[in-house]
């Protein structure tokens, strides 16, 4: 696999205050630029802007994948196995309230990984995911 460089994302979230606190304490990322309408935030190495967007009354849309409700859209990082298990276990201890709890899929296969979905104050969707080989992140 290349040099992964950093991505950049930019979400809408109906209360900047609130999401600015999630982001920053329950996820622990670091803060950077921010202006009246938006916070830069580093999540896991890549750059997350939260901008402020007035509440939509939008319902949450699921696909079925692996007999569970898949929220869609969503976003997140693929993070190193080791790491994905002590976050989940934080995420857990501050009483995150997952969409998808943490589990893994493929066992044995190829692909194995472990994933996780909850939503932010806003109501984004968030998966983290670690594989148990990186080099078959693309495996089919």
């Amino acid at each position: 696999m290349q040099n992964i460089t950093p991505f950049h994302v930019a979400i809408p979230v109906h209360n900047l205050d609130e999401c600015r606190t999630f982001y920053r304490e329950v996820l622990e990322c670091e803060e950077g630029r921010s202006a009246e309408h938006w916070v830069d935030f580093n999540l896991f190495g890549h750059q997350l802007v939260i901008h402020y967007k007035p509440k939509s009354e939008e319902d949450l849309h699921t696909n079925p994948v692996d007999g569970k409700n898949v929220p869609v859209p969503h976003y997140g990082v693929v993070l190193p196995w080791d790491t994905f298990q002590s976050f989940s276990k934080t995420l857990e201890e501050k009483g995150i309230d997952f969409v998808i709890e943490p589990y893994i899929r493929f066992k044995g296969e190829p692909g194995e990984q472990a994933t996780m979905f909850f939503l932010d104050p806003a109501g984004n969707a968030l998966e983290f995911k670690a594989f148990k080989d990186m080099g078959q992140l693309f495996a089919k």
